[in-house]
């Protein structure tokens, strides 16, 4: 019989608990001072809803078995989980939303595969109820201010548009398009350069693939290709939207990637990652866009409102953090040990320990639980545990004080 958890899943010690807790708390305080409030959905969903009318595919899914004939799964991202509560439990709120959250989500490892992540910690916003250039700053500028607040260095923004490059993508021929598709995504020039294509969409291909650099750079590239009104208006309001970043502090190093394609598709405008380049090589630490009618998905009467959101990987991130010096290297130790020196004393000591923890600051207080142990040993044991402080407590006497060295 084993007792490990199961494969791609793992137990998280206290220490491990309290280096995430550290980025949870960071991230959690730059959201609410955004503006943000928490919502938590259930990590439970109707398959249909965690499809999100078919952006997201079913194999990603870890399903369970129900008791009736709900098909259900476990949450493999949060945005379209919060998509159906916003319009079928919030409907009479004013918009804009903001939301976040912090949740555990879970994906099925890839078909054939004999391990890989199947549970991961995210922390995340929604920005519900608003489109347009100022909200995708926003959004933006926020995820920047989480960065710093994280204190990482040697990373970037890397930013495209979905709409534009699926509008780019028209003019290949539609049973190619997947592939086509796909081999940017996946920097696969080989294929690309295979495909059964004219040279002129084959050369349109590579140009697409290629479309990544500094945002001038590729701009002034895009801007040469026979452009549709509207891909002219998208290019337009992205020099908009990197002009507001720009001026952003800390000052962003952007990347911009029209040929970035997100796993789900649901997104409708910009797309972006934050990467980050460690020892252990670069790292994708978090993701988002825009998705202007996921909403409507679930709303009875198909009504649809604009959304964005970002997530961020807390596992990454930890990996992205450790060795930096940032992370607590160690548990916080508790502040006081109550000990009382008779067994007649327990009431009193349990009171004592009461008093303490009813401070308004968080103050960790033990109880020592050994009978009668040699005052030196209790000395010992709490430097061993770096408790600053030692009450002795006794039926009949006040108790005593004692600073451990």
């Amino acid at each position: 019989m084993s007792y490990q958890p199961p494969s791609g899943t793992r137990d998280l010690l206290p220490l491990d608990v309290a280096q995430k807790y550290w980025i949870e708390a960071r991230l959690e305080a730059m959201f609410q001072r955004w503006g943000y409030h928490r919502i938590i959905t259930s990590t439970v969903e109707n398959l249909d809803t965690l499809m999100a009318g078919g952006a997201i595919a079913q194999s990603s899914v870890i399903q369970l078995q129900g008791d009736g004939p709900e098909r259900l799964g476990l949450r493999p991202e949060l945005t379209a989980s919060i998509a159906r509560a916003a319009v079928t439990r919030m409907a009479q709120v004013t918009y804009p939303q903001r939301l976040y959250y912090t949740a555990n989500v879970f994906s099925r490892a890839p078909k054939g595969s004999q391990a890989g992540q199947r549970e991961y910690y995210q922390a995340g916003v929604e920005l519900l109820g608003t489109s347009g250039t100022l909200a995708d700053a926003e959004t933006l500028r926020l995820l920047l201010s989480c960065v710093k607040n994280l204190q990482l260095t040697d990373w970037q923004l890397i930013l495209g548009n979905a709409d534009l490059t699926r509008s780019l993508l028209q003019a290949f021929p539609e049973r190619l398009r997947g592939t086509v598709r796909a081999a940017i995504a996946q920097l696969d020039r080989i294929t690309l350069e295979t495909l059964d294509l004219p040279d002129e969409l084959r050369q349109r291909a590579l140009q697409l693939m290629d479309l990544r650099g500094r945002p001038q750079d590729v701009l002034q590239t895009v801007s040469q290709l026979p452009l549709t009104p509207e891909q002219q208006a998208i290019v337009n309001e992205l020099k908009s939207l990197l002009e507001l970043l720009d001026r952003a502090k800390p000052a962003s190093p952007v990347i911009l990637d029209l040929s970035l394609v997100q796993s789900f598709d649901y997104y409708t405008g910009i797309i972006f990652e934050a990467v980050v380049n460690t020892p252990q090589g670069r790292q994708v630490v978090g993701k988002g866009g825009r998705y202007d009618n996921l909403l409507g998905v679930f709303d009875p009467k198909g009504r649809s409102y604009p959304g964005i959101g970002f997530m961020l990987n807390v596992e990454t991130l930890h990996q992205a953090l450790a060795g930096t010096g940032c992370l607590p290297e160690v548990i916080p130790p508790s502040d006081w040990l109550v000990v009382p020196k008779t067994p007649q004393a327990a009431i009193a000591a349990f009171q004592y320990a009461e008093t303490i923890r009813e401070a308004e600051a968080l103050v960790r207080v033990e109880l020592y639980l050994e009978p009668e142990d040699d005052v030196a040993v209790i000395r010992q044991r709490a430097r061993d545990r770096n408790i600053s402080r030692i009450a002795w407590i006794t039926d009949t006497h006040p108790p005593e004080i004692e600073a451990v060295n």
